[in-house]
């Protein structure tokens, strides 16, 4: 499901394990028995999770992040989500970024999905620097294709199955895979250049 559409990443859900259900509509409710009411009900759940609290952020993330809001480099958050801010707010990382690119913008300017780039261009084009001298971290293969195929200056791929992952992220366009963000600072703790 990352990375993809909410109603694509429930379809292909269902559809790994062999479920048929009719597409529906985004404005299903759920239990009517379509791919929109499956959506519906996950959003509901999902929503209820987040009003619960805290969102548990990567520390290696974290650590990476402050580290760079530190040093002064521009960030920028791009996510097909319309909750990516709530979550952001939620691990408490909001503020490190200077651009946010969610969902609702995607809509608004009927960016397509990814692997499409233009989310990811978007958020270059605000933070006003050419693509090639910023670097995308993706942990979805469609996030790293978009990242590729968009030029930018660098691509970290973020897997995080264990090493299960780590081929597909290469075989999509990846500069770099790591496990943990924290991998990007060197022994003496600076991050790498």
């Amino acid at each position: 499901m990352d990375g993809k559409a909410r109603l694509d990443g429930d379809a292909s859900f269902l559809a790994s394990r062999r479920l048929q259900l009719p597409a529906g509509s985004p404005d299903d409710l759920p239990g009517t028995g379509t791919v929109g009411a499956v959506a519906a009900r996950r959003e509901q759940l999902f929503m209820e999770r987040l009003r619960r609290g805290r969102i548990e952020a990567y520390p290696g993330t974290v650590r990476l992040l402050r580290a760079l809001h530190e040093r002064v480099v521009p960030m920028a958050a791009a996510s097909a989500s319309c909750h990516a801010g709530e979550l952001l707010t939620g691990a408490g990382v909001f503020d490190l970024f200077s651009v946010l690119v969610d969902g609702s913008e995607a809509t608004r300017l009927a960016l397509p999905g990814k692997p499409d780039p233009a989310l990811f261009l978007e958020a270059a084009r605000r933070l006003g620097n050419p693509v090639e001298r910023f670097a995308v971290v993706e942990d979805a293969l469609a996030g790293v294709e978009a990242g590729r195929r968009g030029g930018f200056g660098l691509v970290i791929g973020v897997d995080r199955t264990a090493g299960r992952a780590g081929a597909a992220l290469l075989r999509h366009g990846v500069d770099l895979v790591v496990t943990d963000l924290a991998e990007l600072f060197d022994a003496d703790g600076d991050v790498r250049p």
